[in-house]
């Protein structure tokens, strides 16, 4: 996802960066990123749809430390909470199916 500056990843959230963790030489971290890339951005377009700004919740991409993707949500917790609300509603109206 694109923001409209070079700080809208971290616009008020504390996100921890490559530099955070150790890496491990001979482990493959780009392409476990780069699945956990595409789902961060996907869902993201889909907080952005709900009406949720990207500002206050968001969705990361990362690895762990053998290299396979994560995906990270982070945010303010009233964001959190509503998006949660949400959720829950849906869930509800579908009997509870994903």
């Amino acid at each position: 996802m694109t923001g409209s500056g070079e700080g809208w990843l971290n616009d008020g959230l504390d996100l921890p960066g490559a530099d955070s963790g150790l890496w491990v030489s001979g482990v493959d971290y780009i392409s476990g990123w780069r699945e956990a890339r595409e789902a961060a951005d996907r869902l993201n377009r889909a907080l952005l749809g709900a009406g949720l700004e990207l500002s206050a919740v968001r969705v990361v991409a990362s690895t762990n430390e053998d290299g396979h993707g994560v995906v990270r949500l982070t945010g303010w917790p009233a964001v959190v909470d509503r998006l949660s609300a949400l959720l829950e509603t849906r869930a509800d109206s579908d009997g509870g199916a994903a």
